[in-house]
This record gives structure tokens, C-alpha cells and sequence, in this order.
């Protein structure tokens, strides 16, 4: 499933809606440009997915067609089999991962990223040593991973803990390099391959 698809998704997604967003509105949630959202808006009008109707002078109504329908249909069934394929990898890195921490003798592990793979990876622990010393996520601070309170970068130095575990996918080696600059030794960093 490629960029475009996952655009094509949410577009639809969010036109499926009882009150479908402006265009200003998707191009924020997808995080690309206004003309960007306009002309993926414009090419699935021309392939039939909706239809477009002037409510007033400049403002549009989206009204989703049966193609349209089939299509977020076939997307979602894709991204689920996407988002399936993700976790099973994950999991299965994570129990080897685990394994060998347990090998070492690293029972001690904090979570650096809040996401959808900290999660996996929190689930994962499951009939293994390891414990979640903290979860660190500079953007979700404050709120809760399951039952860890999620902390900001700067208390990292005040935890008592075996490794840290990379637990983002966006931006893996630039966490890697901030711990580095912070004086965290790389014996201590750990990464999923």
C-alpha cells in the first residue's frame, strides 16, 4: 500500500461523514498541501469515487458513490492486512528481542516513543523478565501508555534502567542520535532491525 492509497483512504474516509471536513481541514490531518488535497480531491471526482455538488457560491458537497464505497472498501481491507503484517513482524522481533535482554540479564527496559509499536512491544512482554521502567515520548507526556505514565526526554537521566528501547518508527535514527548527544552510551540503546 503505497502514500497515495493511504491518502485515497482517509479522503474517503472523511467524506463518508456526516459532516465532511473542508479541504483546509484535510490537508491538516494529512499533513501535505491545500492544492495537494485539491487535486487528490479532483482526480477521484474524475474516477468516479464521489460526486461534487455546490451547496452555495464556494461552498462543495461530497457525496461518496458506489464506486467510492467499494473502493475505501478494497483500501481498508488492504491497510488492515498492512497494519496485520506490521504487528505479527513486530511481535516476532520483539519475542527475539526479549529473549536476548533476558540472555544478557536486562530486565529493566525504558520505552523511547509512545506509539503504535510501544504498544506492541508493551503487549509483548507478556511471559518474558521485562519490565517497563518508563515510556518516553516528548509529545505525549503526561499521558498514559496502559498503565506507565508517559515522561518527557529531560527525566530520562533520572531513571535507573538495563536499556532503552527505540519504540518509534518515524524517527528512529534521529532518537538514536539525540540519546548519543545526551551522553547515553550505545551499549544502552537498543533498536528493532
Amino acid at each position: 500500500m503505497n502514500p497515495d492509497d493511504i491518502r485515497t483512504l482517509k479522503i474517503l474516509e472523511q467524506i463518508d461523514k456526516d459532516h465532511p471536513p473542508s479541504q483546509r481541514d484535510l490537508a491538516n490531518e494529512l499533513n501535505i498541501s491545500l492544492g495537494l488535497v485539491n487535486s487528490f480531491i479532483k482526480r477521484l471526482a474524475n474516477k468516479g469515487y464521489f460526486k461534487m455538488v455546490n451547496i452555495q457560491k464556494n461552498r462543495v458537497k461530497y457525496l461518496i458513490t458506489p464506486k467510492g464505497m467499494a473502493e475505501k472498501t478494497r483500501l481498508t481491507y488492504e491497510f488492515i492486512k498492512l497494519s496485520y503484517k506490521f504487528y505479527n513482524g513486530a511481535r516476532q522481533k520483539l519475542r527475539e528481542l526479549y529473549k536476548n535482554l533476558e540472555a544478557e540479564g536486562c530486565s529493566r527496559v525504558v520505552f523511547y516513543g509512545a506509539g503504535d509499536l510501544a504498544e506492541i512491544a508493551y503487549i509483548s512482554r507478556h511471559g518474558t523478565s521485562i519490565n517497563v521502567v518508563a515510556v518516553i515520548d516528548n509529545y505525549m507526556k503526561g499521558k498514559r501508555l496502559f498503565n506507565t505514565m508517559i515522561l518527557a526526554p529531560d527525566k530520562l537521566h533520572s531513571l535507573s534502567y538495563d536499556k532503552i528501547l527505540i519504540t518509534t518508527v518515524d524517527s528512529v535514527e534521529h532518537v538514536y542520535k539525540n540519546l548519543m548527544e545526551q551522553g547515553i552510551p550505545s551499549h544502552k540503546i537498543v533498536m528493532l532491525q
